[in-house]
């Protein structure tokens, strides 16, 4: 019987909590780092953006036709 807080090794000897705890620790994951950088900004991140171009670009023809 596996208790959840026994100690789980892959075959190469890694404690797979333990690795499961500091990655828990670390702070941002990549893909929230990319995210964070499409939405506030960055040089090729624009796959990543949520903003819609198009209604951007006509936005900004509607404040230089007023």
């Amino acid at each position: 019987m596996n208790n959840h807080h026994e100690a789980q090794f892959t075959s190469s000897g890694t404690n797979i909590n333990e690795v499961k705890r500091q990655n828990a620790a670390s702070g941002l994951s990549y893909n929230e780092v990319k995210e964070l950088l499409a939405k506030n900004g960055g040089q090729g991140t624009a796959i990543y953006s949520d903003t819609n171009v198009q209604e951007v670009k006509k936005e900004n023809q509607t404040y230089k036709h007023k």
